[in-house]
């Protein structure tokens, strides 16, 4: 695996090489500004996933975050995860609705093992959509639409399934069969105009249709 990191932070910029390349994921780039991240993914289009900070120089508001939309408006399909410490709801939601997926958004307190955020790249890299409860919590104070359309515990359901959990996982985490959550994610997928036959992961695409502001 491939992968470029921005990151204007010299420690976690390093050590998220080095963490890295323990899982034998290859950093590519390691960049420290939002331009510099621009830059290398022209430079070097073969990548699997970016992982960016948000706040980088020269104003250190959303620089990371807006060149994260540049890219995927220019490269669709580009898997991105976001990296920071804040929860930057215009950009993200941009970002989000920007693809079909390969979208991850965690935040580094929240980031408790180096295990989980190497599955959570990979995660990512393979087309997945990982999102920590915070940035959902976030993104959902301004949604509407499809959130009216779910019952409470389906909205349950649909906030796992944007953490990237299976349907075994939000069975255990809300005390629930498989059975049970398997009826509730069908359900999901009706509500949000989300057919059978589509050819499309159609959880990533649940998520994306329930976080977008519509």
């Amino acid at each position: 695996m491939r992968v470029i990191i921005a990151e204007d932070n010299a420690l976690l910029r390093e050590g998220l090489v080095t963490v890295l390349a323990k899982f034998d994921i290859t950093v590519v780039n390691a960049v420290d500004t939002a331009d510099g991240l621009f830059e290398a993914v022209q430079a070097m289009r073969d990548i699997d996933v970016i992982i960016t900070d948000i706040r980088m120089p020269p104003t250190f508001t959303t620089e990371g975050l807006e060149a994260a939309v540049r890219l995927r408006e220019e490269y669709p399909r580009l898997p991105v995860l976001v990296l920071s410490q804040f929860v930057e709801q215009f950009y993200a939601r941009e970002l989000i609705a920007s693809g079909d997926g390969a979208v991850g958004y965690l935040l580094k307190d929240r980031v408790l093992a180096v295990a989980e955020f190497v599955d959570a790249v990979r995660r990512v890299a393979a087309g997945g959509t990982v999102l920590d409860p915070q940035v959902i919590t976030g993104l959902l104070e301004r949604a509407d639409g499809p959130r009216e359309r779910l019952s409470p515990r389906e909205q349950e359901v649909m906030e796992l399934m944007a953490q990237g959990r299976s349907n075994t996982a939000i069975a255990q985490a809300l005390f629930v069969t498989e059975k049970a959550v398997s009826k509730h994610v069908t359900s999901i997928f009706a509500k949000l105009d989300l057919h059978q036959e589509s050819n499309d992961n159609r959880r990533v695409l649940a998520v994306l249709r329930y976080l977008q502001n519509q």
